[in-house]
């Protein structure tokens, strides 16, 4: 899961929920849920995905989620997949801080 930096003392303390949204945008921009629910990353190879297309205007952070199994995984339609509920800080742990979007040539 990729996150704006920003909301690293949020998550911290809060996890992730995506009615707590206000203080920066999601990971595509939106200041506003796409679905009600936490978007989750299968592999490494969505992780870089969404690192790349990072459109915080900041650097952005990868958590690492403990205890969803494949069958609690909702796929949004686009072959994205989510979880229908918050995500509290204790199953959270921060794999990597900081990470910018590769700049395009």
């Amino acid at each position: 899961m990729s996150r704006p930096s920003l909301n690293r003392e949020s998550i911290t303390s809060a996890g992730l929920d995506w009615e707590r949204m206000a203080a920066s945008p999601g990971i595509t921009g939106s200041f506003s849920p796409e679905v009600a629910g936490v978007f989750l990353c299968r592999d490494q190879f969505e992780v870089d995905w969404f690192v790349r297309m990072n459109n915080t205007g900041g650097p952005v952070d990868v958590w690492a989620v403990d205890g969803v199994g494949g069958e609690s995984l909702i796929d949004n339609g686009s072959g994205y997949h989510y979880v229908n509920e918050p995500i509290p800080p204790d199953r959270l742990t921060l794999l990597r801080r900081d990470l910018e979007a590769p700049r395009l040539p």
